[in-house]
């Protein structure tokens, strides 16, 4: 089974928003894929007192490397955190699908 990184824009959506574009991914990169994945769970709320955008790029690229596949939702042209990721994914062989 395939390990599949979700990278999304986040910035002004609620959790729930957050949580539901998450479900369409894994659905939408099931029928591409045509298999079963496992879902690296980069939805993090564990951070204690204010974090800095920099500290969630950090975790999610560490995520990343574990990654076979890393799927981009929609919009993530216009987030830097996902842009950064997509280079890194690129970079380093991990096949992106979309």
């Amino acid at each position: 089974m395939k390990k599949l990184f979700i990278s999304q824009p986040m910035r002004g959506k609620t959790d729930k928003e957050i949580l539901e574009e998450r479900e369409m991914a894994i659905k939408k990169a099931k029928a591409i894929l045509r298999e079963d994945v496992e879902v690296l769970d980069t939805f993090f709320d564990d951070f204690k007192g204010n974090p800095k955008p920099l500290n969630y790029l950090a975790k999610s690229i560490d995520f990343l490397a574990d990654a076979d596949i890393a799927y981009f939702a929609s919009g993530w042209q216009n987030a830097r955190g996902c842009r950064i990721e997509h280079q890194c994914a690129v970079g380093y062989g991990i096949q992106c699908i979309y």
